[in-house]
């Protein structure tokens, strides 16, 4: 029965390496993102004599949440890279590390994209706002509804993080 369990251990543990192909789909879609990003700043730069000033702020708007998406995707693929398959690391002891890596546990990952997430929904809220002749009344209460249900969620996690240092584990574990 050992064999078998060491078997079912080293087989669990390796598995973990399918999680890289979600991450390398993240940095293909992050190209993929970066490469509308590139798009979005042409039309803006052509455009940018006729446009008066609240479309360039819309449009600003717009390039400040494809930046926060992009960032929000990195820590993401980074960190639960680090955290669930393999500590990032080029062998290089004289090469910069990113040390913030290593400090992002997935609870606290939790509430940066959760609070990423919030930023991000007040930026399509602010260019609701001041398109709003665009927008019919319900549209708007919706929106404004999912904001504070963002907000809230990402309260919700804050809370329960500070709980998790208030109140540790003890760290027993039962069935062995």
């Amino acid at each position: 029965m050992n064999g078998l369990q060491k078997i079912i251990e080293r087989t669990i543990l390796a598995s973990r390496y399918v999680l890289v192909v979600f991450y390398v789909g993240l940095a293909v879609a992050l190209l993929v993102f970066a490469g509308q990003f590139v798009l979005k700043i042409t039309d803006v730069i052509m455009k940018f004599p006729a446009r008066d000033e609240t479309e360039v702020l819309l449009a600003m708007l717009q390039l400040i949440d494809k930046a926060l998406v992009a960032g929000l995707v990195v820590m993401v693929m980074l960190s639960s890279y680090d955290n669930f398959v393999s500590r990032l690391d080029n062998g290089d002891e004289d090469a910069p590390r990113i040390t913030w890596i290593s400090q992002l546990d997935p609870g606290s990952l939790k509430i940066k994209v959760a609070s990423a997430i919030v930023a991000i929904s007040s930026i399509h809220l602010l260019q609701i706002f001041m398109n709003s002749a665009n927008f019919t009344n319900d549209d708007i209460y919706w929106k404004v509804v999912i904001h504070i249900v963002f907000i809230a969620s990402a309260l919700f996690l804050g809370v329960l993080d500070r709980l998790t240092v208030i109140w540790p584990s003890t760290g027993e574990k039962g069935g062995k």
